[in-house]
């Protein structure tokens, strides 16, 4: 869809008005249901993406606009179940599974999603309460929600269960599935800049960084999947990109962009995972983030602009520890004439494969940041060594 933004007018700028204004986050004064989107609703878009863990630009694209339609519901303000092929979403499917989780049950992270994995968290908190284990949340189930406290008290049960699945994994890469996605591509190229004779495009350098990582975790023994090859006729939404992440059954994702700011002093690395602003995270991806971030910053210098939660669909909707980086500013002159260097790419890439091998790491095995020899790696896994 096109972006509705500023000085738009129509039927889907009054919705968008109402949605807000039933978030307090726009004035009943202004008149929730005028059709023109002004200065007011700018202002209150902003709000809410970032309060979402959203993109803030104050227009309302795909995202965001799912993302509205999904703060309508308020939890016990209807039947909630599992439903196939297209599940339910939405404010209260999240806050069901954070309560959920806050009491002890695995409903899996708090996507806003009501699939298998909630339902059998339903179902297992109404065996327990005396209710019939249909896995659906309707009233009886609301009431027996609301009358009972807190299970677990101090400490975080998903981040307990997700270290505990990392764990017992085992250390070691072979075998494997990680799935990398090279931002944009097709008939979005992403950031492009001018420079000289050339013309430097994101989707270009991401796609290259992408197959230079997939030959070195390879040579690592795991088994790697593109999201896209160097040239696809269209650019595949965020939302099928997850998809596919998850019909794969990856155990990471990683997700390649650079940025881009009018301001070409702006620059350095940024590595994001899925959390939103009251505390639910992906304890996964959080703790891959920061070993990515912190990895880059130590082998390429890289200016460190720290790691984010974000609940963009790419992250929100993969089931598996996923995050995106932001590998530098193509606007930068710095960061770009770095970026254009395939020794660079190299580094950036030995970064992120010793990132991912700490990641399944134990805790009191873990190593000091850069010193992970990437090419030992490949040589224990073509001596047939590596460690379990």
């Amino acid at each position: 869809m096109r972006p509705i933004r500023s000085g738009d007018r129509g039927p889907a700028v009054a919705e968008i008005r109402a949605v807000l204004t039933g978030l307090d986050l726009l004035s009943k004064a202004t008149g929730p249901f005028s059709d023109e989107f002004d200065a007011a609703t700018e202002r209150a878009v902003r709000a809410f993406q970032q309060s979402r863990g959203l993109s803030v630009d104050g227009r309302v694209g795909a995202e965001t606009w799912r993302a509205l339609d999904a703060a309508r519901w308020r939890l016990g303000a209807r039947t909630l179940y599992h439903a196939v092929p297209v599940p339910l979403t939405g404010e209260d499917v999240r806050s069901l599974q954070e309560r959920l989780l806050e009491m002890g049950y695995d409903a899996g992270r708090a996507d806003a999603i009501y699939g298998v994995r909630t339902a059998r968290a339903v179902a297992q908190f109404q065996r327990e309460v005396g209710l019939a284990p249909d896995g659906t949340c309707g009233p009886h189930t609301m009431g027996a929600l609301r009358r009972l406290g807190r299970k677990v008290v101090g400490g975080r049960p998903q981040w307990l269960r997700e270290s505990d699945a990392i764990r017992q994994s085992g250390p070691t890469l072979v075998g494997r599935t990680v799935v990398i996605d090279p931002g944009h591509g097709g008939t979005d190229p992403g950031v492009v800049v001018p420079d000289g004779p050339l013309r430097w495009t994101e989707a270009d350098l991401v796609h290259d960084l992408a197959s230079r990582l997939e030959g070195r975790l390879a040579a690592s023994g795991v088994r790697v999947q593109l999201t896209r090859g160097p040239a696809p006729e269209t650019c595949l939404p965020d939302i099928d990109r997850a998809q596919l992440a998850n019909s794969l059954g990856a155990d990471v994702f990683i997700s390649l962009h650079t940025d881009g700011h009018a301001n070409p002093d702006a620059e350095g690395v940024a590595t994001y995972h899925y959390g939103t602003d009251n505390g639910v995270t992906s304890a996964t991806g959080e703790r891959l983030a920061g070993l990515v971030q912190r990895e880059i910053v130590a082998r390429t210098g890289l200016r460190d602009c720290r790691t984010h939660a974000k609940a963009w669909d790419l992250l929100r909707i993969t089931r598996m520890p996923a995050v995106r980086v932001e590998v530098g500013y193509l606007t930068s002159p710095a960061d770009r004439g770095r970026l254009v260097d395939p020794r660079f790419r190299d580094r950036l890439v030995e970064a992120i494969v010793a990132a991912v091998q700490r990641m399944y790491l134990p805790i009191e095995r873990d190593v000091p940041t850069g010193s992970i020899d990437v090419s030992e790696l490949r040589a224990a896994v073509a001596a047939g060594t590596m460690v379990d």
